[in-house]
């Protein structure tokens, strides 16, 4: 398109470092230059992938989670199909066009559901700058059951009227149509259930995607717990849509994902190279 930035490759993921945020804070770690932004935004998503692993998100070589860049915003950043979360680092991940074209880190493999759903979620929603799907277990557990999570906890206010269910699975997600209509399905929400496949979870920053993914698989887990055990009471409607304000904001999630990124990096933090 005449209106888009001519991107110049490649990319040198290796610029812009900057130290990193002190252990406990939650203050936005100040970035000057475009390459400072994108690293610092690249060390997030390394970490996510970590996080992932560490919480038992991986599932053979299902999921993905994308980040667009920061200067190219018709290019995405992405996991190389078939490497495990547990190991992926920055110079590991893809750099991907509007057209599935691998433009960066063309030895690797790309997801092509992670392009079918990704590409067209970041193409309906310019605020949409991060997206993570996974087959987690209570995340898909509780999609069976094709309905939305209920205000029962503080946890899951935070999605209340912020979530939808995409009730058409197909099989696979293989084609860019079906894309489409899970991007028309989400419309403005944070995230969705796709029913009989698992949790997909939006952001303006990838730390408030992965914060909502972590927390949205343990609400279904929390109500799939509760129903088993008996009446669960639901907060009214009113209380609910005040939590929300409280604690499922843009800012309120980017702050909870904050102590698990320093966890990532006391853990292991290899995933910066």
């Amino acid at each position: 398109m005449s209106d888009e930035k001519e991107i110049k490759l490649p990319i040198d993921t290796s610029l812009g470092k900057i130290p990193q945020k002190t252990k406990g804070s939650i203050i936005p770690v100040e970035c000057k230059t475009m390459e400072e932004i994108r690293r610092h935004q690249l060390e997030r998503l390394a970490a996510g992938f970590r996080m992932f692993s560490h919480f038992g998100y991986d599932e053979g070589i299902a999921g993905h989670i994308t980040l667009r860049d920061p200067e190219y915003p018709h290019y995405f950043w992405v996991n190389p199909f078939g490497m495990h979360f547990g190991q992926i680092c920055i110079s590991d991940l893809i750099l991907v066009d509007r057209e599935g074209n691998i433009v960066q880190g063309e030895d690797k493999m790309l997801n092509t559901a992670a392009f079918a759903i990704h590409s067209r979620l970041h193409e309906a929603r310019s605020d949409v700058n991060a997206a993570a799907h996974s087959h987690s277990m209570y995340g898909k557990s509780f999609s069976t059951l094709g309905r939305l999570l209920e205000p029962i906890t503080q946890d899951s206010c935070a999605f209340y009227d912020d979530h939808v269910l995409f009730d058409d699975y197909t099989g696979v997600v293989l084609e860019t149509d079906e894309g489409d209509r899970i991007a028309e399905a989400l419309g403005d929400k944070r995230a969705a259930i796709l029913k009989n496949h698992g949790l997909l979870t939006t952001g303006e920053s990838v730390d408030a995607a992965l914060w909502a993914f972590l927390s949205m698989d343990r609400c279904c887990q929390s109500q799939l717990l509760a129903e088993a055990a008996g009446q669960m009471e639901r907060i009214s409607d009113d209380v609910a849509k005040l939590t929300k304000t409280q604690v499922g904001t843009e800012m309120a999630m980017w702050a909870s994902f904050q102590p698990l990124y320093d966890l990532m990096l006391e853990k292991d933090d290899s995933f910066l190279s």
